[in-house]
This record gives C-alpha cells, structure tokens and sequence, in this order.
C-alpha cells in the first residue's frame, strides 16, 4: 500500500508517518513548512523517516504545486495539513485559514476525483461542534463552530461530502478531539504546562480553570487514521475521534505538575473569543464502524509526552 500524507512534518502528521513505516507501506510525505512554528522542530520530526528507504517527501505548496502527479500511485491520501489554532483565526488571519484549511482541501479533492484512491482520510476537529448541545457529543449533533478555525474544518468536511456523493470519492473525516502527546505542537496547552513545570517559567491560563477538554492521545488518533483508511465504511462517513474521558483544565495543571515533579507557575488570564466551555465525543460510531477505540489513558499519555519533553533537542520559541 503507499499512502500520501499531507502536513508529514506536523505534529500528527509525522507521527503518522512514522506508524505507516513501521507497518510496511510506502510512503510520500508532502509540507511547505510553513512558520507558524519553529521550522526546526518539524525537521526532527521526520528525521527517522528521511532516513527510511520507504519514505518520500515533497517540500512544495499544496495550494501551488500539480496535485495530479503528487496523488500518481497513491492508494490511501491522509490529509492532515491545515492552518492550525484558534486565536489567529481572527480577522486578517482568516484568509490564510481559508486557503490552507478550505482551498487545498478542495484542491485536493478535485485531483482525487480521477485518481482510483481507495479512501480519503480527512482531519477535520471538534471545533466544528461549538458548544454542543449535549455531552458525549454524537457526530449527529448540531455544528455551530464558534472560530473562523472551526468553520474553515466544517467547511472542509462538506466538501468531502459533496465530493462523495457527486464523484463518488471514498471520503472519511475525523473529526478529533483535543490531541496531545510527543511533538505536540508548542502553542498548545499541554506542550506549555510541562515546559513550564520543567523550566519554571509562567504558564498562562485563559480562564478560571472549569473549561473542559476531552484530550486524545496522538497514537490513538494514528490508530483511528490507519482503520479509516481500511475499513469498509460508505463514502462522505464522519466519525470522532476522543480520548474518552473530559477533564476540566484546573485538574490537568495538577496531574501535569505531578507527573513533571514540579508544579506549574500559573498566570490566569482572560478566556479568549472562540474558546468553548466543553468537549466531549461519542465515539459508540468509531467503534461500531473502525473497530476503534482509545487506549491510552491521560496519565500514560501525559508521561510519555514528558518524556519527549525531557529529551527533545528543539527549545521553545514561544
């Protein structure tokens, strides 16, 4: 099987990739590396698949280059690149949102048409589901994303599903729950709470610490791609992707402490336009439908992100 992953130095990304190797597929890897973060640390998330004699990558522009070629020869497309995070959604910097997040989507899409892939794995978000009306979120609730972010991830999946059912393109989208784990991304949360606890520096907050997240570990989120792209499920499906278990962020700040050995320097700030009071996913869909199910528990997943963090050789720059 050869697979092409989009975003291949990212956060889930490379750890995608990564998963694919070790299970024997081929694999091209596509990443402008754009500058949202430190260009280094994508580097040395690929450095053992550039090593690897079953790994291509591709440094161009999705939104640029001749898709037709880059999906030659490509059974399964895992389309992981996206503008990530919600505070620069905003006001000009929706317009980079919307050609990384809503343009290379379609792009994408439009090449698959005519390309005899087997399946079209797209990463779509819980941000899409706003402050649901219900808690475990079934995929059948209401979407009211509350960020220019999550509208430009709903908008992606309608095309999947409108490329599904007028061109019959074999469309899955994930919609996932707050990722964490190694080479998470150093804006989010998790990434900053152990920096801070390890080098005791501020953590800053926003809000009074109820807020509520259903955090997934990033090899569970790999595992969820990986039966997506081989199980036999109807074109333009839309299944979540969550850990299983929502904790409100003041209970995070202490396991994340606990776990370092340090306590995390806090500073509570104001909560920002667009953050949700809680997430939580059903995932009844992606068992019934992938055979998957989450199973790293918060803790494991916390202290092997530790870890990473004690190891890696990038510093923060933010």
């Amino acid at each position: 099987m050869r697979a092409l992953v989009t975003g291949a130095a990212g956060f889930i990304g490379s750890n995608l990739v990564d998963q694919l190797l070790r299970d024997g597929w081929d694999v091209r890897g596509v990443d402008c590396f754009t500058e949202y973060y430190d260009v280094t640390a994508k580097q040395n998330n690929l450095a053992a698949a550039n090593r690897h004699e079953r790994f291509e990558l591709v440094q161009k522009d999705l939104r640029e280059m001749d898709l037709a070629s880059l999906l030659d020869g490509i059974d399964v497309v895992f389309h992981q690149a996206a503008q990530p995070g919600v505070r620069l959604s905003w006001a000009d910097g929706f317009r980079t949102y919307n050609e990384l997040n809503v343009l290379v989507t379609q792009r994408l899409l439009e090449a698959a048409r005519d390309s005899g892939i087997n399946r079209f794995v797209y990463a779509s978000s819980s941000s899409v589901y706003g402050d649901a009306a219900s808690y475990p979120t079934k995929e059948t609730g209401a979407t009211h994303p509350r960020s220019p972010y999550g509208v430009t991830k709903l908008a992606g999946e309608h095309l999947c599903a409108a490329y599904a059912s007028g061109f019959g393109v074999p469309t899955v989208a994930l919609r996932y729950f707050t990722v964490y784990g190694p080479r998470q991304r150093p804006d989010m949360a998790i990434h900053r709470m152990i920096e801070a606890a390890l080098h005791h520096t501020e953590f800053v907050a926003f809000g009074d610490g109820s807020h509520i997240r259903d955090f997934t570990f990033v090899g569970d989120v790999v595992s969820a791609n990986l039966a997506a792209a081989t199980s036999a499920i109807p074109a333009g499906t839309v299944v979540n992707v969550a850990g299983g278990a929502s904790t409100t962020m003041t209970d995070l700040i202490e396991a994340v402490g606990d776990i370092v050995g340090s306590p995390v320097p806090l500073r509570r700030v104001a909560e920002q336009p667009g953050d949700v009071q809680r997430t939580g996913g059903s995932i009844g869909l992606a068992h019934n439908l992938l055979g998957w199910s989450p199973s790293v528990s918060l803790r494991e997943g916390l202290t092997l992100q530790a870890a990473w963090h004690r190891m890696r050789p990038v510093p923060d720059d933010v």
